[in-house]
């Protein structure tokens, strides 16, 4: 049974960096594409930063040069390292895989909150 578990969030003032965790069992890491998905109130659920083998990264205009995606096949864990935050930034942001044939599967969310 694939599960994700997202850690990492918080309360951080703007300028502040935090990093995001999302650990997978059930499902290696090196399989299919990762990302990071963002949903703030009221806001539709947006693609933040992907990784996958076949294209390598992504990321989302508004987060370009601050966030950073990457992943530890030894830890089996996708981490979202976000610096310079800003109070837009704040979201409950969520861990997605995406795979061919196969449904998509998604954390529960982590709540960022960057004050101003």
């Amino acid at each position: 049974q694939v599960q994700l578990v997202e850690s990492g969030g918080g309360l951080v003032q703007a300028g502040g960096s935090l990093r995001l965790s999302c650990a997978a069992s059930g499902v290696t890491i090196s399989l299919g594409t990762w990302g990071w998905y963002r949903q703030a109130p009221g806001k539709q659920r947006e693609l933040v930063a992907s990784i996958s083998s076949g294209t390598g990264t992504n990321s989302a205009d508004s987060v370009k040069g601050r966030f950073t995606i990457s992943r530890d096949s030894a830890k089996n864990t996708v981490y979202l390292q976000m610096n310079s935050l800003k109070p837009e930034d704040t979201a409950v942001y969520y861990c997605n895989l995406r795979r061919r044939l196969f449904p998509d599967y998604w954390g529960q969310g982590t709540q960022v909150t960057v004050s101003s």
